[in-house]
């Protein structure tokens, strides 16, 4: 489950998801109007957020896929304290 602080970062990000609109673990953040310079600027505010670094590893298309797939990374950090 998505913390809400997560998702209103989410929203913020995507350009194409209206305020009412539903954003559930699976929906293809692409579709939503995430591209490649959002996703670097999602980035680094989840990453100064919620005190994180991504390893280069995790920095593929697919942990950005939904926000399901990006809070499973997240959150794994946020545990690990990286």
């Amino acid at each position: 489950m998505l913390d809400q602080k997560f998702e209103e970062i989410l929203r913020s990000q995507l350009p194409f998801l209206e305020p009412d609109d539903r954003l559930t673990e699976d929906t293809v953040l692409r579709d939503l109007g995430l591209d490649s310079l959002t996703m670097l600027d999602l980035l680094a505010i989840v990453e100064r957020t919620y005190a994180v670094r991504f390893r280069d590893d995790a920095l593929t298309l697919d942990t950005f896929r939904t926000p399901g797939t990006l809070w499973a990374v997240l959150s794994g950090l946020v545990e690990r304290g990286v």
